[in-house]
């Protein structure tokens, strides 16, 4: 194992949120669109396309927490054989988890995405069409996800079902909604939340 930072987790805990918060931002304004025309090309209907996208993120960030909970169980038990100190042995992984992160197999995440959207029942699509086409959009959304497990306290995405209630707080509108509507026909992006409050809004279609 290469050799860990001392306290480097707590002290950049603010500026590394800041960049992640604003990098999931970025994924939702530019990848997000991206993948959206790349899939146009092969599905005519945009609410297909958009539940695609939407599982996609909600399946990234699955992946990356089980794959950081993994990595940090290894990690642990290295250090654990030589640890001393003065940090306690828990602050001592998460540190060297910080510094890195590069170690993280990404590309085994996107895989695992890509397998669980190929069985999930409520996106159908045509057999010449393959998820891996947004492969850029979920590996980005699994290294956001990763790095989002460092923090104090870490970000996660808001659970959401098709026909709970809509609620203000966590999304906006699609502007193809019914405004009126009171229920949620589908997600578009997930809201990202700490601690159960949300901190960035996601994106939904309410139908009546």
């Amino acid at each position: 194992l290469r050799s860990c930072s001392p306290g480097r987790a707590r002290r950049t805990n603010a500026s590394r949120r800041a960049r992640l918060v604003a990098r999931f931002g970025d994924i939702y304004a530019q990848e997000r669109l991206d993948a959206e025309t790349l899939l146009r090309t092969y599905i005519s209907d945009m609410e297909t396309v958009q539940r695609i996208i939407y599982i996609a993120a909600v399946e990234s960030f699955h992946a990356a927490k089980m794959a950081y909970r993994q990595f940090k169980i290894r990690v642990r038990e290295t250090l654990s054989l030589g640890h001393s100190g003065p940090e306690s042995l828990e602050d001592t992984v998460l540190d060297y988890i910080v510094r890195h992160e590069d170690l993280y197999d990404v590309q085994a995440s996107v895989n695992e995405v890509i397998r669980s959207m190929n069985i999930n029942p409520r996106i159908s699509f045509p057999p010449e069409i393959d998820f891996i086409v947004i492969s850029t959009l979920i590996r980005e959304l699994c290294r956001v996800a990763f790095s989002m497990q460092t923090l104090f306290p870490p970000l996660d995405i808001a659970f959401g079902t098709d026909g709970e209630l809509f609620s203000e707080n966590k999304y906006h509108r699609s502007f193809d909604s019914d405004f009126t509507a009171a229920l949620v026909a589908y997600h578009v992006w997930p809201a990202l939340m700490e601690d159960d409050i949300v901190i960035v809004k996601g994106e939904a279609v309410t139908k009546r």
